[in-house]
């Protein structure tokens, strides 16, 4: 019993890895990193950063699916890696029963975006705008499925309007080919494109959310600029792979609520156009239902619109 015993090290006691879905520099990747640092700090172990790409999220989902439970390997993940992509994919792995969720750390509205020398002032105008140039207009993704796409197609069934869609490889691209004038329009998470609307490169009619950015109080909400419930957000989470120990999920939630209290991170989250959630939705159950509910009112669109993986 007393090797045995001796080998039982206390959690954590060495580095623990958080997977990260897509490529470094991208949304995910610097939401991930402002909350491994002081996730680290609570916890006293280094939480280390490792993307792992491709498949829109699924090739790291099935990597932490598969991985061992023991709390070492651990993975962020939003709207898109766990929700739509059950739609859109023949995944590996089921996006509820094969993950243990640890918390919701952030909500991130989306902002409808334009180019900036598109004649309309307002979301009103723009709608106006897209039922007068039927087919005409172009509208920028990350590619088929993506969170710009499924909220395109969206906005399309709410206002009766009808443009292409651009797939590009990733936000940056096609957010670089709007603010040239290539394309007319983008649904475009707010903690990417922030920036260009502050200086004025690409303009934002509005930020899909009941609420203004506090970040962005002068954008309106959908529901002030004619448009009410048009509420999408790429809100992000943290998951490791089922199985993992309840002691061990408290311990790595208690360690993100304490960096998510942390004044030098909600400052950096107010500065990408991210909220945080209230203290009651940072639990593991209210991330689980989020997810669910997220499910339930995305997958219906998705399918009838036949979007399928390429």
């Amino acid at each position: 019993m007393w090797p045995i015993l001796a080998r039982a090290d206390v959690y954590p006691s060495r580095t623990i890895t958080l997977i990260v879905p897509f490529a470094a520099g991208g949304p995910t990747d610097v939401i991930a990193r402002v909350v491994a640092e002081r996730m680290g700090e609570a916890l006293g172990q280094t939480v280390l950063i490792e993307n792992v790409t491709g498949a829109s999220g699924s090739i790291a989902g099935t990597k932490v699916a598969r991985a061992t439970p023991d709390g070492y390997t651990i993975t962020i993940g939003h709207w898109g890696t766990h929700v739509l992509n059950g739609a859109i994919y023949d995944l590996k792995y089921d996006l509820l029963k094969d993950f243990e969720p640890v918390a919701l750390i952030a909500n991130g509205p989306q902002l409808i975006i334009a180019r900036p020398t598109l004649p309309p002032t307002d979301l009103k105008q723009f709608i106006a705008w897209l039922k007068e140039n039927p087919n005409k207009a172009t509208a920028g993704t990350a590619g088929p499925g993506t969170g710009a796409h499924v909220a395109g197609i969206f906005f399309q069934k709410m206002t009766g309007t009808s443009f292409s869609f651009v797939p590009y490889r990733g936000a940056g691209p096609a957010l670089n080919d709007l603010m040239a004038g290539h394309i007319d329009l983008m649904f475009d998470q707010a903690s990417n494109s922030l920036a260009q609307v502050r200086g004025g490169t690409v303009k934002a009619f509005a930020v899909t959310a009941p609420t203004r950015l506090a970040s962005a109080p002068d954008i309106p909400t959908v529901d002030e600029a004619g448009l009410p419930g048009l509420y999408i957000a790429y809100w992000h989470g943290i998951w490791a792979p089922k199985n993992t120990p309840g002691d061990i999920v408290a311990k790595l939630n208690g360690a993100i609520v304490k960096a998510l209290a942390d004044p030098n991170l909600r400052q950096r989250f107010l500065e990408l156009g991210q909220e945080i959630p209230p203290l009651d939705k940072q639990s593991p159950a209210a991330l689980r239902s989020h997810q669910e509910a997220e499910i339930q009112k995305w997958w219906p669109i998705v399918k009838a619109a036949n979007i399928r993986a390429e």
